[in-house]
């Protein structure tokens, strides 16, 4: 079951190895990888938390805002990219089994998508992060992007 400490983890600063598909539909299409750094920072005594992810090989930053809600035991979390300074429909779930899995609804290059983030490999000093899209409403997957996060070394 979720709890509003389930992100607890994430808290703190991160480097970030980041492998996208350089088209988000198209796993044949290639990958490109690239570095970033994240910082999290914890709200409402972990019910909430902020991070922002910096991606220099993209030129841009992006902010996940993860709010738990107490009557469902489900987080939702809502990202934003700088380059468009909007919010995307959030994803909504929950952890079981130190896994956690989000599912929501958007649009992608103008097709309907069901969007899935799977967090898995929680540890103190790891994590990863994946995206997937789905375009025949979760039958099938496309997995776009992964995140793993590492903590940097102590200064």
């Amino acid at each position: 079951m979720s709890s509003p400490h389930d992100f607890d983890f994430l808290h703190g600063d991160w480097t970030v190895a980041n492998r996208r598909l350089t088209d988000f539909l198209q796993p044949a299409g290639g990958w490109v990888e690239f570095e970033g750094t994240s910082r999290c920072f914890p709200f409402f005594d972990g019910a909430a938390n902020v991070d922002e992810i910096d991606m220099p090989y993209l030129g841009s930053k992006g902010l996940t805002l993860r709010l738990f809600d107490r009557e469902t035991a489900q987080w939702s979390l809502n990202w934003s990219s700088s380059g468009t300074g909007k919010l995307f429909p959030p994803v909504t779930g929950q952890f079981a089994d130190s896994r956690g899995e989000f599912y929501g609804d958007d649009t992608h290059d103008g097709k309907d998508v069901r969007v899935r983030f799977v967090w898995s490999g929680v540890s103190a000093s790891g994590a990863r992060w994946e995206q997937a899209f789905s375009v025949d409403d979760g039958a099938s997957w496309v997995t776009n992007w992964t995140m793993d996060f590492t903590r940097p070394p102590a200064s």
